[in-house]
């Protein structure tokens, strides 16, 4: 990020943090006019600047007062020219009665648009692990009230203990949008309360007495059984364990998958042995879905839906590391169009587009599942091949065979449609080929950037031997 604009940003979120934890109504003049939504950790999802203003309005009135802001970490990520991401960690403490709303770390995710001259918040992501947020509420002020006033008049009131008990559970299990649950040691399930019905489809005789596990996908199942060897393992050291929490994704009765962030904690005989497990499941299908947009705004280019500079480079780095485990070479194929500045020129960046997004189509059928297609930039693509043969001339032999399915696509007759808005009409018909360098790599014997620089050298060189050829980087140790 440049640092004029990180200076910029970061001063704009300290402004967002001071606002927040002194309640100043003027906080609501940052958000933009097209504010695309607000998810929090409670199960409503705010779509509006107006909304947005009211709930923080209503946030300001239940909770008054300064509240004190404990940052942990932030980091700020350019997303496009007028995009930026800030990411935050922190810790809350409320001001009455000395509640810490946040036991683990709490993320906020402001997105910050450039509209005209002025960086306005455009949306808010906000994640809080806490389970007691009611209708109108942003903190858990009123719940954790009252818990505090129910607990005590449990212990005021032991004589009626029983009858109070079930009243309170009966309340806090059947009117709760949250899933509350119990298994016995085996994970059968033991109890389920009336809301999975409303959230999964399932009534409870349906779901007492069978495994939890019937409850997850595959995928689930297996996270499952990773947290609780977690469990097993953070016990075994001393180490103290509360609630574990995690995300899953659940089955519905009508075959859908719904993401329930799950809390879990064991239940214990008088000898410390686990008789069983209870927790608290709220759906999240929402959050992720912002998640995975934010995601994909940060990892793919936006043009194409290919990976961007960023994701590839993670990628090459797992395909290294996998490569010297495994012994097998990778290759990384860099490739430049030829042709495409006079198409630009000719026709304007409009159609140019149109050309680049059929080259990412046209280079995805030509790899497998497992490689990776990433646009490096302008015209400039990159491929990346992974579990080639041990053996060097094999694994150059096959990454060739590849590169030459390229070359063969990229230069069949491209038959673009322009917009009938745009300056060029109609249907265009192009001609465009690409030059290709291939660079072969094992192990970690060399860097990332030497990788992509040898590739990018070879096909340098295949564009100065007359364009729409393939040329094969030599071995670092050929090379010196």
């Amino acid at each position: 990020m440049h640092p004029e604009r990180q200076s910029k940003i970061r001063k704009l979120f300290d402004d967002y943090i001071e606002m927040y934890a002194a309640r100043d109504d003027r906080l609501t003049a940052r958000f933009s006019q097209s504010f695309t939504g607000y998810s929090g950790s409670g199960s409503r999802l705010i779509r509006d600047r107006e909304e947005w203003v009211r709930i923080t309005r209503q946030d300001f009135a239940q909770v008054p007062g300064r509240i004190r802001i404990e940052m942990l970490d932030l980091a700020l990520q350019d997303l496009c020219d007028d995009v930026v991401a800030a990411t935050a960690c922190f810790h809350i403490h409320l001001p009455n009665g000395g509640y810490q709303l946040s036991q683990e770390v709490a993320r906020l995710v402001l997105i910050f648009r450039l509209e005209g001259a002025e960086w306005l918040i455009a949306h808010c992501s906000y994640s809080i692990p806490y389970q007691s947020v009611q209708d109108g509420e942003v903190f858990p002020l009123k719940s954790l009230q009252e818990q505090n006033s129910a607990l005590q008049a449990l212990v005021a009131e032991r004589t009626q203990a029983l009858q109070e008990s079930q009243a309170l559970y009966r309340l806090l299990t059947e009117d709760a949008q949250d899933v509350l649950w119990r298994t016995d040691s085996r994970l059968i399930v033991t109890y389920i309360s009336p809301a999975d019905e409303r959230l999964r489809g399932f009534r409870a005789d349906e779901v007492v007495g069978r495994h939890v596990f019937e409850m997850f996908t595959e995928e689930g199942v297996a996270v499952v059984k990773a947290m609780i060897q977690r469990r097993a393992q953070e016990e075994a050291s001393g180490t103290p364990v509360g609630f574990l929490n995690f995300q899953v994704q659940h089955r519905c009765k009508d075959g859908r998958l719904i993401w329930g962030e799950v809390m879990s904690k064991t239940d214990r005989n008088a000898q410390g042995e686990i008789i069983g497990y209870h927790g608290i499941t709220r759906e999240i299908t929402e959050r992720k879905r912002l998640e995975e947009q934010v995601r994909q705004l940060a990892f793919h280019d936006t043009l194409t839906r290919l990976a961007n500079r960023r994701l590839m480079l993670e990628h090459l780095d797992q395909a290294m590391s996998a490569s010297k485990r495994s012994h097998h070479h990778g290759a990384l194929l860099f490739l430049d169009l030829d042709n495409f500045k006079s198409l630009n020129d000719t026709h304007g960046h409009s159609v140019g587009d149109l050309l680049l997004i059929e080259v990412a189509e046209r280079l995805k059928a030509c790899v497998r599942e497992a490689d990776t297609v990433a646009r490096f930039g302008g015209d400039e693509f990159v491929v990346l091949l992974c579990e080639l043969d041990t053996q060097p001339a094999e694994a150059s032999e096959q990454a060739i065979a590849v590169a030459e399915k390229i070359r063969i696509r990229l230069s069949d007759l491209y038959v673009l449609q322009a917009a009938p808005s745009g300056p060029a009409t109609g249907t265009i018909e192009h001609q465009c080929t690409a030059s290709i360098g291939v660079a072969i790599f094992r192990g970690r014997d060399e860097s990332q950037s030497s990788v992509i620089d040898r590739a990018d050298a070879a096909m340098y060189q295949a564009k100065k031997d007359g364009r729409n050829r393939i040329r094969l980087a030599p071995c670092p140790v050929e090379a010196g």
